[in-house]
């Protein structure tokens, strides 16, 4: 076979690839140790890994879920630890995987396990480094099976990504297939490189299909995230080579916030996912809304102003949830279409939110409501003064 094409995990849509040693040896100049939040969850206190700059997203994904659900898997830390290191990590999850091994005595299902611990312990070092996954545009649980997958399969942890084809696209449907990504890389070159004129087109297709979603989350995958996750469920989401805590409830999409830089904001617990732009909400541990990115003065508005907010922020994910529910009466929009449809909307409520805001603005605002420069209250949104690396928050 030719030269390997990256994955999503490995550097996508022309993202530098970097060497597996270069990537070693930077991590392994930095400290060996992750910050501890407390939180309390479900009524008891509760620990999450917090990410740093650099840090080993896979492995916090997977573990920051069997603390969430420690009462399952067994998985706490003493009350007062601040930090821990990824030797530790590594060994509550080396316990877990060890504790799933079958009660039954069939001697198959025990050669059974002792291969899945084996293929685990192979890949369990590169849960430190970046796993490399490579999705499937068909469905939001398709993946290529790789090795890196059986370690979700022995912990029962769910992995998802949103990055789907509109099947309202006939031409990208075409053109995109069941491929995997890195089939579809290997099939633009060809393509591209084809003397048929229609080959060249599909190709061409299919290159404006990755560069249209190369935020690797598309409005159809949305809409089928939000409708295949169960609620309550725990999981990891993959998108834009980063692996998330994700959890549904009351049947809208969050994302855990590990961003090291919200470590001492505890009102900050999860981030909304509910489109493809990167625009979220901030709630705090009961999802309850924190911070509203983007609303000037959000942090001193009146609780019945900031409920109007978080109401609009919501609309759009209550219409995705709609369009699940009344999928025939909207089968002639396209998801982008009825995405812009309702996006329009809600540029609509920010206008009159904002000619709200014109009136609010004659009479001073408290000190620590003012607006910083840039429009947006202090601690709304996280600050990027750092640049993007591999397995940054998003």
């Amino acid at each position: 076979p030719g030269a390997p094409v990256p994955s999503p995990g490995a550097g996508a849509v022309g993202l530098p690839v970097e060497p597996p040693e270069t990537r070693t040896s930077s991590r392994e100049a930095e400290a060996d140790f992750y910050c501890v939040k407390w939180i309390t969850w479900k009524g008891e206190r509760t620990p999450i890994i917090m990410q740093s700059e650099n840090g080993p997203c896979p492995l916090l994904a997977i573990m920051n879920i069997l603390f969430l659900q420690w009462k399952a898997s067994g998985v706490k830390l003493p009350p007062q630890k601040e930090v821990i290191t990824a030797e530790e990590l590594m060994a509550h999850l080396g316990d877990c995987i060890l504790s799933t091994q079958p009660r039954e005595p069939s001697e198959g299902l025990q050669l059974n396990f002792q291969q899945n611990i084996n293929d685990t312990m192979t890949v369990l070092p590169k849960l430190s480094t970046g796993l490399d996954v490579n999705v499937r545009f068909t469905g939001v649980s398709d993946f290529e099976y790789t090795p890196e997958c059986i370690v979700f399969d022995l912990l029962n942890v769910p992995l998802y990504h949103g990055w789907l084809v509109d099947p309202q696209s006939p031409e990208v449907v075409q053109a995109v297939g069941k491929l995997s990504y890195n089939q579809l890389v290997e099939k633009i070159i060809t393509c591209k490189q084809a003397s048929d004129s229609s080959l060249v087109s599909e190709g061409l297709v299919a290159e404006q299909f990755l560069e249209s979603t190369a935020s690797q989350l598309s409005y159809h995958g949305l809409c089928e995230l939000t409708a295949a996750v169960r609620e309550g469920e725990l999981s990891v989401f993959f998108r834009n080579n980063h692996f998330s805590t994700m959890i549904k409830h009351k049947g809208h999409l969050y994302l855990l916030v590990t961003d090291q830089g919200f470590l001492q904001e505890e009102r900050v617990v999860w981030e909304s996912l509910h489109n493809v732009d990167g625009d979220s909400c901030f709630c705090d541990t009961d999802f309850h809304l924190s911070h509203a990115p983007g609303k000037e003065g959000a942090a001193a508005a009146p609780p019945d102003h900031r409920l109007q907010q978080r109401q609009m922020d919501q609309d759009y994910l209550i219409a995705l949830s709609l369009q699940q529910q009344q999928g025939q009466d909207l089968s002639a929009l396209s998801d982008l279409e009825l995405a812009r449809q309702l996006q329009q909307e809600e540029y609509q409520h920010h206008h009159h939110h904002h000619q709200q805001q014109q009136q609010q603005r004659q009479q001073p605002l408290p000190v620590q409501g003012r607006a910083q420069p840039g429009g947006r209250a202090a601690g709304e949104r996280r600050q990027r003064q750092k640049p993007d690396l591999d397995c940054t928050l998003l």
